[in-house]
């Protein structure tokens, strides 16, 4: 069943965020996202120091708007509520096994989302297809049919992508990611990384903030400190689905407080 269909209520509003990566040759298959030199390059020169105001500032314009979007408002908090349940589409044992330990991660490092892999795609509310790199644009005409699909491939010409529903509140309902299994380990975790993170929520990508892996010109391929902010901001409970921008910003100051000491925490991190 296509993910998106705009005639029924139930998908009235959906939401699209594209990642469209240079291609990566392939590598050997790693435990963790760690051991790959491009990861661990990036881990090393990351930037982990940022000011109030810079944390804010991404976090409003990830969490509020859209990259791509086919319908409805984009100018209110979009979250799950509730726990998130990730089924994962493969005959890639190796990819599955990746993508476990990615959704581990996030599990770890976001304190109030409740996240994990499930065997069962009925009790998903997260469905992750993985899909060889040929088989893409099928998978795209599948789930949104040949014209949308088209209008995807020629001015996005993605890698990975992902979308939810969400209902009258806001509240995610479901989300669908499809990734691309053979590109290699970094493009795969990092298309992993961020298109689970924003089909959680954030899924406006912004060119004007350059810690976020929710720019285009930024890979990652992992979890990185800066949407580790951005992520727990978003799942404060006092953060609330369908908050308005100057109702999320009557808040923050005493969320953010709370975000950076967890943030601290988790990752040990210095005054």
């Amino acid at each position: 069943m296509s993910a998106l269909n705009p005639s029924s209520a139930a998908l009235r509003v959906a939401l699209l965020a594209f990642t469209a990566l240079a291609y990566a040759p392939d590598v050997a298959v790693t435990a963790v996202a760690g051991e790959l030199p491009a990861v661990a390059s990036r881990q090393r020169a990351e930037k982990k120091s940022f000011t109030d105001g810079e944390i804010v500032d991404g976090f409003l314009k990830t969490a509020f708007g859209a990259e791509y979007h086919l319908a409805g408002r984009v100018d209110r908090i979009r979250k799950f509520d509730g726990p998130v349940r990730v089924y994962a589409e493969s005959d890639r044992a190796d990819r599955k096994a990746q993508l476990a330990r990615v959704v581990a991660d996030i599990g770890k490092r976001v304190q109030h989302l409740d996240i994990a892999m499930i065997d069962s795609n009925e009790a998903a509310n997260v469905r992750v297809k993985l899909v060889r790199d040929r088989d893409l644009f099928r998978t795209l005409t599948s789930f949104y049919g040949a014209e949308k699909a088209r209008e995807i491939r020629s001015s996005l010409d993605p890698q990975c992508l992902s979308g939810f529903r969400k209902n009258d509140n806001f509240e995610i309902e479901h989300s669908d990611v499809i990734l691309t299994v053979d590109n290699g380990d970094f493009t795969f975790l990092d298309c992993a990384y961020e298109e689970l993170l924003q089909s959680l929520g954030p899924i406006n990508d912004t060119a004007s903030v350059p810690w976020t892996m929710f720019n285009d010109n930024v890979s990652m391929g992992y979890f990185d400190v800066y949407d580790q902010y951005i992520l727990n901001l978003l799942y404060d409970p006092r953060i609330k689905a369908g908050m308005t921008v100057t109702e999320v910003k009557a808040v923050l100051p005493t969320v953010l407080a709370d975000v950076r000491s967890w943030v601290k925490q988790v990752n040990d991190l210095k005054d």
